[in-house]
């Protein structure tokens, strides 16, 4: 038998073409037969008191306000430490010349004898001094008692920063479960659509629809799989997000646990207020900072008034050892007579912005009370608005059914398919973003009230069942 070498080329390369072509089929088969492992499956998982937790030893703005709240507890120590005994010790050497006058025992003439000449010689001292306020009318207890209540404030401006981290982590966390929910939905969606197009085309091909179905739903398509990759990309951002929050150097290895679907949380404004009034740390900072400056005004006006210090010493000293011991004791009165009118002046300055406190706390409360009231009209409104979203995202749900049907039977059109989707799409995430605005709406009013109102849990809470 003979063969053509055309027809073997031809045939060789066939079939270089069909193993060609059946490597992605092989490889995509090797793939499928692989366990596959997603980073959801892989990352551990952690709720928002873990997250919370980790912002609280991580976070570098709450080691400022840690280190910022030391600084004030040294300066308490600083005010204590003037009331307390003054002790010191010194040793001096050095070398003197004195003039023609008389002395008793000086270089180089026996004890007793008294010398008219000029003379140089060294001359040793050492010995310890002690000083000790004895009376100030309490001006240094005013002092430390100021001190103090700056080091409480300081500790209250602590726990304001604080609230400030956990309100950006809930809010980190909260909008990471949005986006995750919204890529959930994107990816519904182009499934959903991708099925439309595969009926559109099948009820073209048998010649019971036209081509502006098929290419209406592939417009509906291309719009469904852009809108999936906008929500991949803000699922990487809120990542990011989270991880800032969070204080965290390096990448996120976690996943976290989906709590949306908790909303149970109810607050009347009164309790609220009440709250706000006695928690809030801006408020007692702002009482703690009047606390001091009063003691401040009180130690300033003792100024007036003397005060009596004790000191004593023990000093050996003599011009060659053995150094000669001797000892003094005594007491002194200060009284300040006239110092140009620096003392009036600082008491008034004192006094000016002891108003000025007062004054801005009166703001502040009111700032309080109205960003209380806000995040209580917020939580109610968000409640509704779960409500209000569940009743048309169920509706929206039975459109999609009774469109589909409608258009495999072939009453319905394409269109009417297609808004049907895209109404349900929308509902979706107005859903999504109800649930979204309540959890940001609690958080608010935790940080509102500067108390935790306690409706998360550690379990996760499973999520709705995509769209049939």
């Amino acid at each position: 038998m003979s063969l053509d070498p055309s027809n073997v080329a031809s045939h060789g390369g066939r079939s270089r073409r069909a193993r060609a072509q059946a490597w992605p089929t092989v490889v995509a088969l090797l793939v499928a037969s692989c366990p596959a492992k997603t980073a959801a499956q892989t990352l551990p998982r952690k709720d928002l008191a873990q997250c919370i937790e980790i912002a609280l030893q991580q976070h570098p703005e709450l080691k400022a306000a840690s280190a910022t709240v030391d600084a004030g507890h040294a300066r308490t120590w600083e005010a204590i430490s003037t009331a307390l005994p003054q002790i010191n010790a010194d040793y001096s050497a050095s070398r003197r010349h004195s003039s023609v006058s008389s002395r008793t025992s000086g270089p180089g003439g026996p004890t007793g004898q008294i010398s008219n000449r000029a003379q140089t010689f060294d001359f040793y001292s050492t010995g310890f001094t002690l000083s000790q306020i004895l009376f100030d009318f309490g001006q240094s207890l005013n002092a430390i008692r100021a001190a103090q209540a700056s080091e409480r404030s300081l500790e209250a401006n602590a726990s304001t920063t604080r609230e400030s981290v956990l309100f950006d982590v809930k809010q980190s966390y909260f909008i990471l479960l949005t986006a995750k929910r919204l890529l959930g939905v994107a990816d519904e969606n182009v499934l959903q659509d991708q099925k439309h197009v595969d009926l559109a085309q099948g009820r073209l091909d048998v010649g019971v629809a036209t081509r502006f179905d098929v290419t209406q739903a592939q417009v509906q398509l291309a719009n469904a799989e852009l809108a999936q990759v906008t929500a991949r990309n803000n699922v990487a951002v809120a990542v990011e997000t989270l991880r800032n929050s969070l204080g965290l150097d390096g990448p996120l290895d976690f996943d976290i646990v989906d709590t949306l679907d908790i909303h149970d949380v109810r607050l009347d404004e009164d309790k609220a207020l009440g709250l706000a009034y006695e928690h809030r740390p801006e408020l007692l900072s702002q009482r703690f900072q009047e606390q001091a400056t009063n003691e401040q005004i009180a130690a300033l006006e003792k100024n007036y008034l003397p005060n009596i210090s004790g000191d004593a010493s023990y000093i050996w000293s003599n011009s060659d050892y053995p150094l000669q011991p001797s000892w003094n004791i005594g007491a002194t009165v200060n009284l300040s007579i006239f110092n140009g009118g620096l003392t009036t002046a600082q008491i008034v300055e004192a006094r000016a912005n002891l108003s000025n406190l007062k004054y801005q706390e009166q703001s502040l409360r009111q700032q309080i009370a109205l960003q209380v009231r806000q995040a209580v009209l917020n939580l109610a409104l968000a409640h509704e608005s779960i409500r209000v979203s569940e009743k048309g995202l169920q509706q929206a749900r039975e459109n999609v059914e009774l469109a589909e049907g409608r258009y495999k039977t072939g009453v319905g059109n394409i269109i009417e398919l297609t808004d049907a989707q895209a109404a349900l799409t929308t509902a979706e995430g107005a859903n999504v973003q109800s649930l979204s605005n309540y959890k940001t709406a609690v958080a608010a009013l935790e940080q509102a009230t500067a108390q935790p109102l306690g409706e998360e849990t550690s379990e996760p809470v499973p999520t709705p069942a995509p769209t049939p």
